[in-house]
């Protein structure tokens, strides 16, 4: 069985004959679904929970449950790389030492940063420049913009797609 590509843009980049066949796709991410649904998070929720997810992405992303559905939704859809920037550089703020927020922040660039990372995240030339120097000398705040970039495309785009999808309408279903 060949391997799916980590990333949406890689699945754009391929050729018809590269793709993985569409219905591996959907298998996936009706074996995704079917797992969530079973899982003990879908237990945990209050009635209403899952609704007020769609007020906005903030709301989803204070949701301990609402975030990791999220998560695995966008892992379905092989664009996981924004969320977990995005939840790494929550986690980084909360640093205390110095010498760890230096190794940490170097980890984090050469993860989602730098030019060809394993996990680079969609951000302009001049937002990279600038946290490439930002690195040198870390504050917990060297990502900030990075990270403002990333959650305003996750908005704009993973979020809606998140809210029309079958999985948050079962996860709705399944809870009324």
């Amino acid at each position: 069985m060949p391997s799916l590509p980590p990333t949406t843009n890689k699945l754009d980049n391929m050729t018809k004959e590269e793709r993985p066949p569409q219905s591996q796709r959907k298998d996936f991410k009706m074996r995704l679904q079917d797992k969530l649904m079973r899982s003990p998070m879908s237990e945990k929720l209050f009635p209403g929970e899952s609704l007020l997810w769609s007020q906005s992405l903030e709301t989803l992303l204070r949701s301990k449950t609402g975030k990791t559905t999220f998560q695995a939704f966008l892992k379905s859809e092989f664009s996981d790389e924004n969320i977990e920037f995005w939840m790494i550089c929550e986690d980084f703020k909360k640093i205390k030492r110095n010498s760890t927020l230096t190794s940490r922040a170097k980890k984090i660039f050469e993860r989602y940063i730098q030019a060809e990372a394993p996990r680079e995240i969609n951000i302009d030339h001049k937002t990279r420049d600038l946290i490439k120097e930002n690195v040198q000398t870390p504050t917990r705040y060297c990502f900030d913009e990075a990270q403002r970039i990333v959650f305003s495309l996750m908005e704009k785009d993973s979020y809606p797609r998140f809210l029309r999808s079958d999985l948050y309408r079962a996860l709705l279903e399944s809870v009324s």
